[in-house]
């Protein structure tokens, strides 16, 4: 038991026992590429020059202008991350288990998106895309060990974007937009309330009591909060696009996104042990934790998302084959750290995050196997903004490798349909975390444990499109 209490001092645990991770799940996979059936076939190279269906409003507005006919585009694509965490080394957070290793944090995601887009005259286009250009899903097992960092991450977004291209020569045409994004983000972890007890009667100060100390340690093993941080708001931003024709069959785009500022306002509850479960003697001690410490309240959090800049080629080497490239550049170092406070103005918890800016390299082909159907196929490397070192259990994500394939068939000029399939390698990534800083106070080991290991992740992306021209 001394040997505990030493322990104990050195951490200096105080109230970082009271960790509330709210970290989002930021990064390659939650700036989602995935807009289009059509594009995914192509694993999205040349994106911002082929401009052949409505998708391109997305891509870039600029190549409306190339669409002969009104448009409306339909997509709907079904996104399977597998993330699965390898202990090595964890250490469990003090007065608490281990526990297990999470399972797969990954699960099915459903996104679609909507596309219309019409000629005004022979210079002047406009249109409407709804999609979620950003979104991710993370849920650990209940008791994993991570569980004081992190637990379900999930973040949505909504984004409507009015546009118009300007065509003012042939060889010409220039795109502008609007967006109108909303996001909702919900976080939980678990807090360590048998850590917290302790921290309030003085255990880690140097005149703790040991007796009492010890007494408190023995009765209250194991005792844990349910956390559960939710936001939401939203905010404009604006994108600006040029297509250039350097001959009938060879064309360059390129599309500049505004980042995106967001004053997040929301809620952190608490769910706490009851009080009954306490022996007597602790219970005016728990109710000063739970109103002291771990009580609700009002949270608000400020977050840039990212610019991004694509410039794209398209070109048509013949009858039967198209090549395409693409580079796009996100600016993911607006996000260094993460900090939510409460609405009294005392700070609830800071993640560090060190984000850096991220490049994504991509290039692919077409193949005309005849009049109604169009094979597609497409190579990606996809750079994380996380640096090892700094990996979190929300967002242990790492370097990524695409291969993707697809197909349009076109039984009617009115209509055609695209479909897309991408498997998607992860470099594996190494995880050495302790958690937030909390009340003001540095990350603690005692408080959260250390989730130590690595992960094992991949991602499967389907997608179907269906597109009506009238």
């Amino acid at each position: 038991m001394n040997q505990f209490f030493a322990s104990f001092r050195r951490t200096a645990v105080a109230s970082a026992c009271l960790i509330v991770t709210a970290s989002p799940a930021l990064g390659a996979g939650f700036a989602l590429q995935e807009n289009s059936a059509s594009g995914l076939g192509n694993a999205y190279a040349g994106g911002a020059a082929v401009a052949d269906d409505a998708t391109t409003l997305w891509s870039n507005a600029a190549g409306m202008a190339r669409l002969p006919t009104g448009q409306a585009a339909g997509v709907l694509n079904f996104i399977w991350p597998t993330i699965e965490f390898r202990n090595a080394g964890s250490v469990a957070a003090l007065q608490q288990p281990l526990g297990g290793d999470g399972g797969n944090a990954g699960g099915l995601n459903v996104v679609p998106n909507l596309y219309l887009s019409w000629p005004i005259n022979r210079q002047w286009s406009v249109g409407l895309g709804v999609n979620a250009p950003f979104g991710l899903k993370t849920d650990y097992d209940d008791g994993w060990i991570g569980r004081f960092q992190g637990l379900k991450s999930e973040i949505k977004t909504i984004n409507v974007n009015p546009a118009v291209s300007w065509k003012p020569m042939d060889s010409l045409s220039i795109g502008l937009g609007a967006n109108y994004q909303h996001i909702d983000a919900t976080f939980t972890s678990n807090a360590n309330y048998s850590a917290a007890l302790l921290a309030a009667a003085g255990c880690s100060g140097p005149n703790a009591d040991p007796q009492l100390c010890a007494g408190i340690a023995q009765a209250t093993p194991g005792l844990q909060s349910n956390v559960e941080v939710a936001g939401s708001d939203a905010t404009w931003g604006w994108n600006l696009g040029v297509l250039v024709e350097l001959t009938p069959d060879h064309r360059i785009g390129a599309q500049y996104r505004s980042a995106l500022k967001y004053d997040i306002g929301g809620d952190v509850t608490f769910d706490n042990p009851s009080l009954a479960s306490l022996p007597q003697s602790l219970q005016g001690l728990a109710g000063a934790v739970n109103a002291g410490l771990l009580y609700d309240s009002s949270v608000s959090s400020r977050i840039k998302l990212p610019e991004i800049v694509n410039v794209s080629y398209f070109g048509r080497l013949n009858e039967r084959w198209d090549l395409m490239a693409d580079v796009q550049y996100t600016g993911w170092s607006s996000i260094q750290t993460l900090t939510f406070t409460r609405g009294n103005g005392e700070a609830l918890q800071s993640t560090t995050e060190n984000f850096r800016n991220a490049w994504r390299f991509a290039v692919g082909a077409n193949y005309r196997y005849d009049a109604q159907w169009l094979l597609r196929g497409g190579l990606a490397y996809d750079q994380t903004p996380v640096q090892d070192g700094w990996r979190t259990v929300r967002l242990p994500d790492s370097n990524r490798t695409w291969l993707a394939l697809g197909a349009r068939y076109t039984p009617d000029p009115k209509w055609w349909v695209d479909v897309g399939a991408a498997y998607i390698w992860v470099k594996s990534g190494s995880i050495d975390e302790i958690g937030s800083s909390n009340f003001g106070q540095p990350p603690s080991a005692a408080s959260s444990g250390r989730v130590a290991g690595s992960y094992d992740n991949n991602v499967i992306v389907l997608s179907a499109q269906v597109t009506f021209a009238f």
